[in-house]
């Protein structure tokens, strides 16, 4: 397979891969919405004629009140398996941050994360979605399915704000989609993969064990959470950025009466969002791939802008070789958590773990990082061939990286 380079544009930004230092970076113009992170870098292919889906709106979502922000049909992406995979189900869940507040869901009612009616009308399909056993070997020809996100509440809300014409319907979307996808021949499913990205991430975790419930015993099911395991903890003034987005979508979008009872039976719902407070209560197998030094949670989590007036953080949050030991320590500390909050989880056999220690985002849709020639590694094994071997049981995955800087093999995030 031929070394991988990126052209292209996001949002306002340029996109470039280049090896530096050991290293390779991408160079970005910093983001309007740090929550188009895992989008816009899905969308590049390692060749020049990638897999193109077409957007298919679920009919019937209507009259099941399973409808986007705006009231539109809800929509998915689906590429049909063939040969061995003929009976295998992928589906993965598109991310792309939450809205916490009136203000903040009615401006998302007017973009693709809330509206079918600006969704793509085809996508690339890579990573893990692609249909070349080159770039994605155990899963190339399965039927895969991309879920489009357009709640807000990573599938979890139910509830509406008749005056601001909102409909928080992510719960009845999850549901109606699945309802579609069951008639359209998963039912049958010898094996089914739920995945996601980010806030889609989130709600694999939240989702998991209802999408096992949807299977025969005799189905193999098992769940894959990338750059989803959001911890609740303070940020850099000692505030709580993080818990207060998630307490304002929780009230917001009614998400208290769909999750996990295990949970909520003690503790309150906000916590119950959080996938600390969820994954070791897990009836379905589920894998881990995230970075010690998540990009997202940096920028909008730790070290958001409300949390820096001074300004202490920005060169940093832009760029990890710019940050001051000191910031490094305080990253460190935060790769300690993360550590901490999967200890339970990881000691189980049926789990598997990926957790490199690099600065990115979302490492499963892009084909750089999902399966290439100089894709990341954890003990010489990229997480394409991670999360195979733990599907298939080819071997017990529980890798987790050595801390920064000592990785020379991740693919860094850089903005400027």
């Amino acid at each position: 397979m031929r070394k991988l380079f990126l052209l292209g544009f996001v949002v306002a930004g340029l996109v470039l891969g280049n090896e530096a230092n050991g290293y390779f970076e991408f160079n970005v113009t910093e983001l309007d919405r740090i929550e188009d992170l895992e989008f816009g870098f899905s969308k590049f292919s390692s060749n020049s004629n990638p897999l193109m889906v077409g957007l298919t709106l679920i009919s019937g979502a209507g009259s099941k009140g399973a409808v986007c922000l705006d009231g539109t049909l809800p929509g998915y992406h689906l590429h049909r398996g063939h040969g061995s995979g003929a009976n295998s189900w992928l589906i993965q869940l598109e991310g792309g941050g939450w809205c916490d507040n009136i203000r903040n869901c009615v401006y998302r009612k007017k973009s693709r994360r809330g509206s079918s009616n600006y969704m793509e009308k085809q996508i690339q399909f890579t990573g893990i979605l692609s249909n070349k056993a080159q770039e994605n070997p155990d899963f190339f020809n399965w039927n895969r399915v991309k879920l489009r996100y357009c709640d807000g509440g990573s599938f979890s809300g139910d509830s509406q704000n008749k005056a601001a014409r909102l409909q928080f319907r992510g719960e009845k979307i999850w549901r109606a989609a699945m309802e579609d996808l069951k008639a359209k021949g998963m039912r049958y499913a010898k094996q089914a993969l739920l995945s996601g990205c980010s806030a889609g991430g989130l709600a694999v975790i939240l989702r998991c064990d209802e999408f096992r419930n949807l299977f025969s015993r005799n189905t193999k099911v098992k769940c894959l959470s990338d750059a989803g395991l959001f911890l609740d903890t303070p940020d850099v003034s000692g505030g709580h950025t993080i818990r207060n987005l998630y307490n304002g979508v929780v009230q917001l979008q009614g998400v208290k009466n769909n999750l996990p009872h295990l949970c909520t039976n003690h503790l309150n719902p906000t916590s119950c969002f959080f996938p600390q407070n969820l994954i070791s209560q897990m009836k379905t197998p589920l894998f881990i791939v995230n970075a010690a030094y998540d990009i997202w949670q940096i920028q909008s989590s730790i070290a958001p802008p409300s949390a820096d007036p001074s300004g202490y953080w920005h060169e940093c949050r832009l760029n990890h070789g710019r940050c001051t030991p000191a910031q490094i320590r305080f990253l460190q500390g935060f790769r300690n958590q993360m550590l901490r909050a999967v200890n339970g989880f990881s000691k189980m056999k049926k789990n598997g773990l990926f957790i490199n220690s690099c600065f990115s985002h979302c490492q499963t849709e892009r084909q750089d990082t999902w399966f290439a020639d100089d894709s990341p590694v954890i003990h010489k094994k990229a997480v394409a061939i991670a999360v195979g071997d733990w599907y298939f049981d080819r071997a017990e995955v529980k890798l987790i990286d050595c801390p920064y800087p000592c990785d020379r093999s991740c693919h860094n995030l850089v903005f400027r």
